[in-house]
């Protein structure tokens, strides 16, 4: 079981200018097992992309440990895979040559590329768009070709950093079916940063509310809204009445949150 692991996480940062220490992150502990689907959001400044680049091996903790499956995270690595809000793609390369970019790393034959890139671009939903160049397609169809490149690696752990944040909002709506469709139908872990209450409620089974200054899990939830988006109308679920509550009571958290922030509570 390849667990994702924080024990005693915690991220200091140093101002360059004025010497002072900035507390980004405190006190991290969790365990998120294989398969298991999480999403985190929070106030500005709490720390969640902190917190995900630490686990993508993109920054180092001042203390603590981050490890999958027993083994310390200090660097990236094949067995994360990165999704990012703005797809980072290769835009003048084509669909395929984005999406077998690691295979080509790895040095895979040229036969396993092509059925692994064709495989998960029938997944996506981009089967028959491989010679397309990137720069030519939506914004909703560069994220599938993110997702993509994301799997046709076969991580254990997808990282998700507000991966839907640029869509536009019916775009975004098929773009989260998708994801509980990929978290299904692969049986992968996946975490993933958001800004949006509707979206952590929606793409989560569990759920970190983080508090700023420092950045710390204020709250966690366990919730039956992304198995229940397997088989029902996401449009559906947000008019739920337990949905309605849990979103109102998580946005009142961080209205209240923002207020301390800002000297107002």
């Amino acid at each position: 079981m390849a667990d994702l692991v924080c024990n005693e996480l915690n991220m200091t940062f140093t101002n360059p200018q004025t010497g002072d220490a900035v507390e980004a992150l405190k006190n991290i502990n969790f365990n998120l097992s294989k398969g298991e689907l999480l999403s985190v959001l929070g106030p500005s400044g709490c720390g969640k992309t902190t917190l995900l680049n630490l686990l993508a091996g993109f920054l180092n903790p001042t203390s603590g440990e981050a490890s999958l499956g027993g083994k310390h995270i200090d660097g990236p690595g094949v067995e994360r895979g990165m999704v990012f809000q703005q797809g980072a793609l290769f835009e003048w390369l084509t669909v395929s040559k984005n999406v077998d970019y690691g295979l080509r790393m790895k040095k895979t034959d040229a036969a396993t590329r092509k059925e692994l890139v064709e495989k998960w671009l029938d997944i996506v939903g981009l089967q028959g768009f491989g010679d397309t160049p990137t720069y030519q397609l939506s914004g909703g169809m560069q994220q599938r070709v993110a997702l993509a490149r994301c799997l046709v690696n076969d991580p254990d752990v997808i990282l998700m950093d507000e991966p839907l944040g640029a869509l536009d909002a019916l775009t975004r709506e098929k773009m989260q079916s998708l994801v509980l469709e990929l978290w299904k139908e692969t049986g992968k872990t996946i975490m993933i940063i958001t800004h949006s209450v509707e979206e952590a409620l929606l793409l989560g089974e569990r759920l970190f509310v983080m508090a700023p200054r420092p950045g710390r899990i204020h709250k966690e939830y366990r919730l039956p809204f992304a198995e229940r988006g397997l088989s029902e109308s996401l449009r559906d679920i947000k008019q739920d009445s337990h949905f309605g509550e849990v979103r109102e009571e998580i946005l009142t958290m961080i209205w209240n949150m923002e207020e301390e922030i800002m000297g107002r509570a």
